[in-house]
Order: structure tokens, then C-alpha cells, then sequence
């Protein structure tokens, strides 16, 4: 049987509605034009379950995913209503970043094709319909939210209503840091060219591209002989989009570098501005010198600090993490019980005002190495208006939002036609 659409955005982190089973099945509920089946329900019902460690059997529980099956079809209906609509590049657009969310959850590519038992190729395919939906969804939201706001007088009154079961703030940080990537020795980078010019060599030779793919690529394509999904311009990295685009039917391009090392591609086939391409890479390894010269680097940007000059124009100049290099390293505030195990412990042990010790942190796939300046430690505690203002204006919002939203659902199943099946 098909996964739904609800296993594909659940692991996305997306709320969505819930694609309808392939086979015919118990139809639970009617919405507009729209119908809920009993297998809709059922999975919804399991996932949920598993993802919160609820019991699945419980009728209160199916209920509630009913209802919230039974709001997007609504929200779907208004929609239509409202002649409300995405372009086909929002929804593509959408679905790629999804589709990268859940390799990195599966781990690769192949894992995620193998949980589908499909190609990711079909996997859009199949889901994008899905994804329109969720996004007109978000969209409707969104736009019966745009003008909710809370007034002081609003954000008191919730205060004084609601202060004794407010959540504890947890103890947090301010934090800045300056990070570097090792570079490549440069020797080691040589004999990796040499190696794949070695084997572009014994390709044009007559080797098969495919079979040299899966013994030496360390893509995670190499299993299917290097073979890549087909890809549109604008959704390559610039540097092999060019060479890809470059290329003649069959042709195998020379030997070229991007950020992830070094590739050797051969074009399969190209439709208009969609290439089908395999290709052999060989990332940048990096030896002990790599990670000691980027370790002596941050030990002199730590002692220029502590001789008076300032982290954040540092930060400007040398940090390497380009989310946070051009606001001088800010990190900003950030609760210490969501960092990292590593990064934990290295600011466990800072006081205010000091900067560690340069430290690796594992950035995705990769790693680097920084030095984290403690701005300032907030102990935890309780909720205060005066303290953390903004926190309760934001839980006033929220809760005001939930109310109104509820309201609104309630006006559009008296304008929607909608019926359940007991």
C-alpha cells in the first residue's frame, strides 16, 4: 500500500492533510467535495501515537485527529472559496526542501527511496498534489492570522489569568562564536585529483562509468551507479550545474572541484533545461595539519580578544558560519538544555564573560572547530512579567489565536456543508 502523504510530511515537520488510500475503504466523514477515509484516520491516528508515546486505542484520541482532519478539509473548501492559490514554483520549491529534510532524517538517499520503495523522482511526483494542499492550508491560516495582535492590556490580563500554570523558563545563554572549517592538505587534495583522473583514464579507456561509480564514489548514489535524480537549472551547486549543462549526450566532463570535493560526471541525457547525470565524487580529505592549523588560528583570535579587541569584529572577518559571521558571531539567547552534547559541556563550564578553549563541533556531515564567547548566563526561573515580557505577549498571542481559530472553524461549518459517518 502507498505511504500517505502524512508519513511524508509528519517526518518533513509539516501539518498537512492526509492522502486518500489507493484502495476503497470506509469513508468516516464528508467535507465540501472532499472525503475522509477510515484508513486516513488509522494512519494518522498510529502516527500521532508514536511520535507523542500515546496509546492509539484510545477513542478520544481518534477523535481528536478526526477533527483535525475534518479542519484542513474546511480550510481546503475556503480556499476554493476564496479562489486562494500557490504557483507551481512554490509548490516545487516546497516539496525540494521537504524532500531534503527527510534524507537528512533517512539518513541518504537511498534509505529514504528504500522507505518509499520508490525513486525520489516518483516520490514527487506522488506527493505533489499533497503539498499543494498543505500549502494552500498554511496560506488560508496565515492570512486569517495576518492582523491577530495583542494589546499591553491583553498581555496583563493573561498574565495575572494564567501565571501559576505559565512553564518555568529554562535556565539559557547569550552567546557569540567564531568558527572555522580545516582546509584540505593540500597534498592529500592532489592525490585526490590524481586519483579521479586516474579513473576519468580508464573510463575513456572503455571502463563503464557506472561500475567505477560504485566501487570508488563516496556519494550516496554510488550504489546506483552514480546515477542522480533529474534536476532543473537553478537546483545544482553553480560550479556543476555549468560543467552539467556543458555537456553532449554520453560525453564524461574532465575532472572538476566544487565544495564538496571533486567530481567526475557523465551526462545521461538532457530535456530542455533537465539534465540526468551520473557521477563519481571524491570529497576533500583533510589530515591532522588541516585541523591543527585551523586550531592555532581561533587560539590567536582568542588571545586578540582577551588583549582588548572586539569578538564581534573578529567574527565579521574570520568566522566561517555564514549565518551568524555578519552579526559579529551572535548566536543570541538560547536555552541550554537544547544545545548539543558537546557544546553543552564546553559552556557548562564558562562564567560570564569568558571564551573557551577552541573545540570541535560537527557541522551536518562535516565538522569544524570554534571558540564561543558567554555573553551573559540567565538562570532558570519562574515567568515574569517584568522579566520576560515578551514570552508572555507571545503565549497571550498564542492563546488568542487558538480561540480565534476556533471561532472561525466554527463559523465555516455552518457555511460548509460537512457530515460524519458514526
Amino acid at each position: 500500500m502507498k505511504r500517505t502523504i502524512l508519513a511524508f510530511l509528519t517526518l518533513a515537520g509539516l501539518c498537512g492533510t492526509v492522502a486518500a488510500q489507493t484502495l476503497v475503504d470506509g469513508i468516516v466523514a464528508v467535507v465540501g467535495k472532499e472525503i475522509i477515509t477510515r484508513s486516513e484516520v488509522d494512519e494518522q491516528v498510529r502516527l500521532v501515537a508514536l511520535q507523542n508515546g500515546l496509546d492509539a486505542s484510545k477513542p478520544e484520541l481518534r477523535q481528536q485527529v478526526l477533527d483535525a482532519l475534518i479542519t484542513d478539509k474546511l480550510i481546503l473548501a475556503q480556499a476554493a472559496i476564496d479562489s486562494v492559490d500557490v504557483t507551481e514554483d512554490e509548490v516545487t520549491q516546497a516539496l525540494d526542501q521537504q524532500i531534503q529534510n527527510l534524507v537528512r532524517q533517512a539518513g541518504s538517499e537511498s534509505r529514504l527511496e528504500q522507505y518509499y520503495g520508490m525513486p525520489i523522482s516518483r516520490i514527487k511526483r506522488e506527493y505533489r498534489d499533497e503539498m499543494r494542499k498543505a500549502l494552500l492550508i498554511d496560506r488560508v491560516r496565515r492570512s486569517h492570522e495576518a492582523n491577530l495582535t495583542v494589546t499591553p492590556r491583553e498581555v496583563e490580563e493573561f498574565y495575572k489569568t494564567y501565571q501559576d500554570s505559565l512553564p518555568p523558563v529554562p535556565e539559557e545563554v547569550e552567546l557569540s562564536n567564531i568558527f572555522i572549517v580545516p582546509k584540505p592538505d593540500s597534498a592529500l587534495e592532489a592525490a585526490t585529483r590524481a586519483k579521479l583522473q586516474a579513473i576519468r583514464d580508464s573510463i575513456i579507456a572503455g571502463g563503464d562509468f557506472a561500475d567505477f561509480a560504485r566501487r570508488y564514489s563516496k556519494d550516496v548514489s554510488a550504489g546506483r551507479g552514480g546515477e542522480l535524480p533529474p534536476a532543473k537549472r537553478g537546483e545544482l551547486l553553480r560550479d556543476f550545474e555549468e560543467v552539467a549543462f556543458s555537456l553532449r549526450q554520453g560525453q564524461v566532463s574532465q575532472v572538476f572541484k566544487t565544495e564538496l570535493g571533486y567530481h567526475l560526471i557523465k551526462l545521461i541525457e538532457r530535456r530542455g533545461d533537465e539534465v540526468r547525470v551520473r557521477q563519481i565524487l571524491l570529497p576533500l580529505e583533510k589530515g591532522a595539519s588541516s585541523d591543527s592549523a585551523a586550531v592555532r588560528k581561533l587560539r590567536e583570535l582568542r588571545a586578540r580578544v582577551l588583549a582588548g579587541e572586539s569578538f564581534a569584529d573578529l567574527a565579521r572577518k574570520y568566522s566561517e558560519d555564514e549565518e551568524t559571521k555578519m552579526l559579529g558571531g551572535d548566536l543570541g539567547q538560547v536555552a541550554t538544555d537544547q544545545l548539543k552534547a558537546d557544546f553543552k559541556e564546553v559552556v557548562a563550564g564558562l562564567k560570564d564573560g569568558e571564551i573557551s578553549e577552541p573545540h570541535r563541533v560537527t557541522v551536518g556531515k562535516s565538522y569544524g572547530y570554534q571558540i564561543v564567547w558567554l555573553r551573559k548566563r540567565v538562570p532558570a526561573h519562574a515567568m515574569t512579567l517584568t522579566e520576560d515580557y515578551r514570552r508572555v505577549e507571545q503565549l497571550a498571542l498564542l492563546y488568542k489565536r487558538n480561540r480565534e481559530n476556533d471561532r472561525w472553524i466554527q463559523e465555516l461549518k455552518k457555511s460548509i456543508y460537512w457530515t460524519t459517518n458514526p
